[in-house]
């Protein structure tokens, strides 16, 4: 696959799942995780919350490259108005897909894309709506015994063991995964970071 970029991209994120989206479309990424401390974001409203969040990942990545582009994503999960990151303990996340059951969920991800030479910013989030089936106990204990809700906001992973989990999604599948591919794919586009060419 030819490479689709026109000016570098840094990625300012450690997920996989981030990753591995951008890639299956042929964008040619550096990876510089950020290390801001998520906690200090007490913004109530989920959309401005998560907004804040990626706007702070990517600032902090744009210090060590000012003259590069840099995509930086938060995703949270929102039930009853409360948002859920990702979990802390077995306890912890056991909690959060008890919260989860049986009911519609919401899936906010936002992406800040910048570039601090150019004075340059797009912040920009999407919900998906996730329905959960109903769970035993013994199923939850299962998945959580996996070990896979422990990296992940809500704790539990649409693209892998956790799929059984959901029984249905009104929206952006790639948003649930961790990044909204083509309201991405549109803005890189617009900023002339990436074009698609014969």
């Amino acid at each position: 696959m030819k490479s689709i970029n026109t000016e570098k991209l840094i990625l300012a994120s450690k997920s996989p799942r981030r990753k591995e989206l951008l890639d299956q479309i042929g964008i040619e990424i550096e990876i510089s995780p950020s290390n801001i401390n998520e906690a200090s974001v007490s913004i109530k409203n989920p959309e401005a919350h998560v907004q804040e969040l990626s706007f702070l990942k990517a600032k902090n990545t744009s210090l060590l490259y000012p003259e590069s582009w840099i995509l930086g994503a938060d995703t949270i999960v929102v039930v009853q108005e409360q948002i859920l990151g990702k979990p802390q303990s077995k306890t912890d996340a056991i909690a959060m897909l008890n919260k989860l059951n049986n009911c519609e969920h919401s899936v906010y991800t936002a992406f800040c894309v910048m570039n601090h030479k150019k004075n340059s910013k797009v912040v920009k989030s999407i919900e998906t709506k996730v329905y959960f089936k109903y769970l035993t106990n013994q199923e939850i204990l299962w998945y959580v015994g996996t070990g896979e809700p422990f990296d992940k906001a809500g704790a539990y992973g649409i693209q892998g063991i956790g799929a059984f989990l959901v029984k249905q999604i009104s929206g952006s599948y790639s948003n649930v995964v961790g990044l909204p591919v083509c309201e991405v794919v549109e803005t890189l586009m617009s900023l002339n970071i990436i074009q698609f060419k014969d």
